[in-house]
């Protein structure tokens, strides 16, 4: 599992540099975003442009990682291919999470349901 990490002045951005988030990864997904969360209060946007299949392990990887998040807070999702989103869609996921079209635009002023 290899995560980029870049701290914004009121957001956590983290990048996933994995092609895959499954069943193989989902724990060691978790496991290292409960150490990045420590501490943090800001938004968390999770920029997955590399990420290119995410199964029902990986989804619930991503809830877990919204689950550590302050009550009320939404994990924030940038640069989803069209796999991803199509799991997102299908599983009615698109309505839990803030979607952005990339990195860039969950940092500027366009917020989008992708």
């Amino acid at each position: 599992m290899q995560l980029t990490t870049q701290i914004k002045p009121d957001a956590l951005c983290v990048t996933v540099e994995n092609e895959r988030i499954d069943a193989a990864i989902a724990v060691q997904f978790k496991d290292a975003f409960r150490k990045l969360l420590v501490g943090h209060k800001g938004r968390v946007v999770v920029d997955l442009e590399k990420v290119a299949f995410l199964d029902s392990s990986g989804l619930g990887a991503l809830v877990a990682v919204m689950k550590m998040l302050p009550s009320g807070q939404k994990l924030e999702l940038a640069g989803l291919q069209d796999a991803v989103q199509k799991v997102l869609k299908l599983t009615r996921m698109d309505s839990i999470f803030v979607l952005h079209s990339d990195a860039k635009a969950a940092f500027g002023s366009e917020q989008s349901a992708a």
